[in-house]
């Protein structure tokens, strides 16, 4: 009698107990119960730079705290300009998180990260390359571009670090801390330019990113290997380290404000929006 109910129960219940297993499986697979979904994630603006009697330091939440959302851009109308001209003369440093969702197979490029002027002089962090080669960075400096990083090449539907560095006359490129070959060039940079995140395209936006962009930072100075390393490894919600050289940061976490402390807010066009669900592709350094 005992083992008929126990079958009994198997087959009424059975269904049930397996579909509840698959579930969880997905749920798992999709990062719902992964370390990172469940960390506390910081608000808008939760870690900033202030600066005063020209110092500066962070004030806030700045250790590492995942942020609530990323901009999410659309590839076809969505873009932030940052309408103050940046003042970068002899070196920079810019580094963005970026979750690309297609490949340079679209016949598109695939801007994240740019700053250009009328002049045909420009840098940019592209993770795919209009003319198919696997760039990472690009500068052009008015007298033919140069591009740095052919090798390891970006991944569809992860999260990513880029960052470009320029020392007066290399442009290097890392991908996730590992260097790219340097490419050198022999211009200067363009201080009238206008920046952009999510789009490229010289004097108007229009390679657009399609993806999850975050963290933007942009810096007047040039960084080392080891630097560079140090900034991916805090991850996507790391604050900025040399906030003394630091021109602008764009978290992007549910706006797309300047908490550098300089006041370069970002102004949104199109299909920007911020995604709270962002985290599941996300694997910490």
């Amino acid at each position: 009698m005992k083992s008929q109910s126990a079958m009994e129960y198997l087959m009424t219940y059975g269904w049930a107990i397996l579909i509840i297993a698959v579930v969880l499986g997905v749920l798992f697979q999709l990062g719902v119960f992964s370390g990172s979904a469940l960390t506390p994630k910081a608000a808008p603006g939760a870690c900033q730079v202030v600066r005063l009697g020209g110092q500066a330091s962070l004030e806030g939440e700045c250790q590492g705290q995942l942020p609530q959302y990323v901009g999410q851009f659309d590839g076809s109308t969505g873009y932030i300009t940052i309408p103050e001209n940046l003042i970068i003369t002899t070196a920079m440093t810019a580094s963005i998180w970026f979750d690309p969702s297609v490949s340079e197979n679209t016949g598109l490029c695939r801007d994240s990260f740019a700053y250009y002027d009328f002049g045909y002089k420009y840098w940019i962090i592209r993770p795919f390359d209009c003319n198919g080669n696997n760039w990472v960075v690009y500068f052009n400096s008015g007298n033919g571009g140069n591009h740095a990083g052919a090798s390891p090449y970006p991944a569809l539907g992860a999260w990513q670090n880029m960052v470009l560095t320029y020392n007066g006359y290399y442009v290097q490129g890392y991908l996730n801390g590992v260097a790219a070959s340097p490419a050198p060039t022999t211009g200067s940079l363009v201080v009238n330019g206008v920046t952009v995140i999510g789009g490229g395209g010289y004097s108007t936006p229009s390679e657009l990113f399609q993806g999850e962009l975050a963290n933007a930072q942009l810096y007047n100075t040039s960084f080392s290997a080891n630097e560079v390393l140090a900034l991916y490894q805090e991850g996507i919600g790391g604050a900025p380290i040399k906030i003394q050289n630091l021109v602008g940061w764009w978290p992007l976490n549910g706006n797309a404000q300047d908490y550098s402390g300089n006041n370069d807010n970002g102004q949104i066009t199109g299909g920007v929006s911020f995604n709270g669900t962002w985290q599941a592709e996300y694997t910490p350094p």
